[in-house]
C-alpha cells in the first residue's frame, strides 16, 4: 500500500475527512483533515478540528505507515485553517453558498482570480462576484457560454472544476471582528490552523 492510500485508509477509517495531504522534498508529511459533511455536533466548539483531533489522528498514522513501511522524516497533522482548500466536486457541493476564491489555470484580460459566492450551475459551477470583482472584466467560460454579460450586481462566472488551479475559502469576519469559518472548515484550537506537529520516535522508519 502507497502512503497515500495508507493516509486516506487511516483518517477516514477515525470518522474523519481527509482534505489533502502532500510530501516535501524533507520528507515531511503533512496531512489536513476535517470533520466529515452533514456531520451535527452537540455543541458549537465541537464543530472544530481540535489539537486533540489532531493527536489522535497523527498516533494512528504513526502507527499504520510503521506497519506498510512508508518512509517520512516528520509527521505533520492539522486542520484546514479558515481558508481550506476545495480540491474535489464534493467539496464544491459541501461548501456551495460561501465566499470562495477561485484562481483559473489560463488567465483572461490579465486576470486569473475570481472572487464570489459559490453555487451550482448544471453541470458546473457558478460565482456569483463580490462588489469588488464585479467591477473588473468578466471571463467567457471554455465552453463559449458568455459570462460575466450582465449589469454588475448580476454578475457571474461560469467554470467547470477542469479550468481551476485552487480554490479557497473566503475566511469571514464577526461583528466582533474574531475570525471564523464555516462548521467542520476552522482551524485548531487553541490557534487556527495551528498542527499538531510530532517527530517520530526513532527517527526515520525504513
Amino acid at each position: 500500500m502507497n502512503w497515500q492510500s495508507a493516509v486516506e485508509r487511516t483518517v477516514t477509517g477515525l470518522g474523519y475527512d481527509l482534505v489533502d495531504a502532500e510530501r516535501s522534498v524533507g520528507g515531511l508529511l503533512r496531512v489536513f483533515i476535517d470533520h466529515l459533511p452533514g456531520e451535527t455536533p452537540a455543541t458549537s466548539e465541537a464543530r472544530f478540528i481540535t489539537v486533540d483531533d489532531c493527536e489522535k489522528v497523527t498516533r494512528q498514522l504513526q502507527h499504520v505507515l510503521e506497519v506498510e513501511d512508508c518512509a517520512y522524516e516528520r509527521l505533520e497533522v492539522s486542520s484546514p485553517g479558515l481558508d481550506r482548500p476545495l480540491k474535489r466536486a464534493v467539496d464544491f457541493t459541501r461548501f456551495a453558498g460561501e465566499q470562495v476564491e477561485v484562481t483559473l489555470k489560463l488567465p483572461f484580460k490579465g486576470r486569473k482570480k475570481y472572487h464570489g459566492e459559490l453555487q451550482a450551475s448544471g453541470d458546473g459551477w457558478r460565482l456569483l462576484l463580490a462588489k469588488d470583482d464585479a467591477k473588473k472584466p468578466a471571463r467567457r467560460a471554455a465552453t463559449g457560454a458568455a459570462v460575466g454579460d450582465s449589469e454588475p450586481a448580476g454578475q457571474a462566472l461560469d467554470f467547470s472544476l477542469e479550468e481551476v488551479r485552487e480554490a479557497r475559502l473566503v475566511p469571514a469576519v464577526d461583528f466582533k471582528g474574531r475570525r471564523f469559518g464555516k462548521q467542520g472548515s476552522s482551524g485548531a484550537t487553541p490557534r487556527a490552523g495551528a498542527p499538531f506537529d510530532e517527530e517520530v520516535d526513532g527517527g526515520r522508519i525504513q
